[in-house]
């Protein structure tokens, strides 16, 4: 188990320039969140941050994620309804959003998506999220 875990965080160090990346906290949450990305979310979005097709928007290279940082967060819980301009492209999905999750599971898994593919974020702490979410119109 613990080579395992060894192997994981490696995996996960070069992601950014940001120091932070480098500490244990986001080390553990960008792991915990791949595994909960890879539950929840992939599915729709693929394994590869790509999306599907025109039915479910890329979480890799997308602009509405460059600049809605806080409905990325409120969407990850409640999920979202309604247009969505993506690239410049219309998705028209429901996406369900999974309010089981923790205030912690959605730092976790917004620290994976905005530290992986294009996105170079740094550790979303679960104190930020927690703000974000008490504003949320769900």
């Amino acid at each position: 188990m613990y080579l395992i875990t060894l192997v994981l965080l490696g995996s996960c160090t070069a992601k950014t320039d940001n120091q932070q990346t480098y500490s244990p906290k986001f080390q553990q949450y960008y792991v915990q969140g791949e595994v909960l990305y890879i539950k929840h979310c992939s599915n729709c979005h693929q394994l590869n941050g790509k999306g599907l097709g025109r039915l479910y928007p890329p979480v890799d290279q997308s602009d509405f994620m460059d600049n809605n940082f806080d409905d990325v967060v409120c969407t990850i819980k409640y999920g979202k309804q309604g247009l969505l301009i993506v690239n410049g492209i219309d998705y028209n999905m429901v996406m369900s959003g999974n309010a089981g999750l923790t205030e912690l599971e959605v730092a976790e898994i917004a620290t994976y998506l905005y530290n992986t593919w294009s996105h170079k974020k740094g550790l979303v702490d679960v104190k930020e999220v927690t703000q974000i979410l008490s504003k949320c119109n769900n």
